[in-house]
């Protein structure tokens, strides 16, 4: 079965939007290894909420944090640490999409980072990317540093608005495959998430 951890350029990228857009697609299972910040509102609950197929099993979380900050330091505030080696992929016999937090760079505790639990997970990568000035920029950093641990990656998807001179040079660069663009949404809802699978190819 296909298993695709969900990345992103940096921080409010889209990242959980993609991830319900897949889930709902491949009728797969969704896991967020790590939330942090307010659990009442997680991403888990979002997902499960713009969800409609009735295949789909949401994995608990191997961390729950409370505090709206970087995990390392919302786990330190909670008094506690996270490790890797308490971290392991859910067992299912379906597709899975595991959503990562923030960007690769992110700590995690005072030595790992969100790169390092990819890499643990040894599973492909789906990158999002949005069009901003200095996106190019952050796009490239984050496609070098996924080649540089040898990460394998699935292909990119560009969240809100289009650019074709952005998303080009970045393909043409990168060497990576786009799997669509997602367009800016409002009053996103269970239709919304489900049409807009057909703009992706995977």
């Amino acid at each position: 079965m296909a298993k695709y951890f969900i990345t992103g350029i940096g921080t409010g990228i889209g990242k959980t939007l993609i991830s319900a857009v897949l889930t709902e697609k491949l009728k797969a299972d969704y896991w967020k290894p790590i939330q942090s910040g307010d659990l009442d509102t997680s991403d888990s609950i979002t997902i499960h909420s713009l969800v409609s197929n009735t295949q789909t099993v949401i994995h608990p979380e191997s961390y729950r944090l409370t505090q709206p900050l970087s995990p390392h330091l919302s786990a330190r505030l909670d008094g506690i640490e996270i490790d890797l080696n308490k971290i392991n992929m859910p067992l299912t016999n379906n597709d899975l999409i595991v959503e990562g937090a923030g960007g690769l760079m992110v700590p995690l505790n005072e030595k790992e980072l969100i790169i390092d639990l990819i890499k643990k997970l040894n599973i492909e990568v789906i990158l999002v990317s949005q069009n901003y000035l200095g996106s190019i920029n952050h796009t490239l950093l984050s496609v070098n540093l996924l080649k540089q641990y040898e990460i394998p990656i699935k292909g990119i998807i560009f969240n809100g608005d289009e650019n074709v001179e952005t998303e080009r040079y970045i393909q043409q660069y990168a060497k990576i495959k786009k799997l669509g663009i997602i367009p800016n949404f409002s009053n996103i809802d269970k239709e919304k998430v489900k049409a807009a699978g057909q703009n992706l190819y995977i």
